[in-house]
């Protein structure tokens, strides 16, 4: 029998980030803006990324709004 296994897997990173006025609504942490960009890879190999800005907390991470 032959098993086939395809890895595939999505990564976001932070490219830089700047604190924005506001708190986050589940933690009470502050707010930035932060430019992210999430990478697609297939066989750990990137085919498809896109960068793309969004508001999230300094504390727990949260997306709170995204701009894409």
């Amino acid at each position: 029998m032959v098993c086939f296994c395809f890895l595939v897997d999505q990564t976001r990173k932070v490219k830089r980030s700047k604190p924005a006025a506001g708190t986050c609504s589940r933690c009470g942490g502050g707010a930035s803006v932060a430019d992210m960009k999430t990478e697609t890879r297939f066989c750990y190999v990137p085919f498809y990324w896109r960068s793309w800005r969004a508001i999230i907390c300094t504390f727990c991470g949260a997306i709170l709004k995204s701009y894409r």
